[in-house]
């Protein structure tokens, strides 16, 4: 089930995101990646600002997305799956429902390009790359958008 967090659900996700994003962190050799870094309190701005999803099985959450409009476009960050229940589905129909909380709008998001699971994911919902930022040497940010999705489905 993928409905709106709740202020309460934050401390979950936020810890879901600590366990979630291990894997992210090994790509880059480090823990210091700021989804590893984020505070309850920098978590309870996002939700203030735009929309924090979660989706749930059994009781406990075991994924998350969040978003908020800026200028037209959507950004969409913080997708993710506990990796228990990675590989069925999950990451893309949670980026479906954040997409639908704001229909007909462009949506932008990012990853590394070390991330080649993620890319294969947003390529296959429709992304395109638009930038890419060099973060070092070695690493690549890439950017990418999709253009007026037309998903109306509405989230609790």
């Amino acid at each position: 089930m993928i409905e709106r967090a709740e202020l309460h659900d934050l401390p979950e996700i936020l810890q879901l995101q600590y366990l979630a994003y291990q894997s992210e962190a090994a790509l880059f050799g480090s823990q210091d990646i700021p989804p590893l870094k984020q505070t309850l309190d920098e978590v309870t701005a996002e939700f203030q600002r735009g929309i924090i999803l979660k989706m749930t099985e059994g009781g406990r959450i075991i994924g998350s997305v969040r978003a908020w409009e800026q200028d037209g476009t959507v950004q969409i960050g913080k997708l993710m799956v506990h990796p228990a229940h990675q590989k069925k589905g999950h990451g893309s129909a949670l980026l479906a429902a954040i997409e639908g909380c704001f229909p007909g709008k462009r949506y932008e998001l990012f990853t590394s390009t070390r991330s080649t699971g993620n890319l294969r994911l947003y390529q296959k919902r429709g992304y395109t790359e638009f930038a890419r930022k060099a973060v070092n040497d070695e690493l690549d940010f890439v950017y990418l958008e999709k253009l007026l999705h037309q998903n109306t489905g509405d989230i609790t």
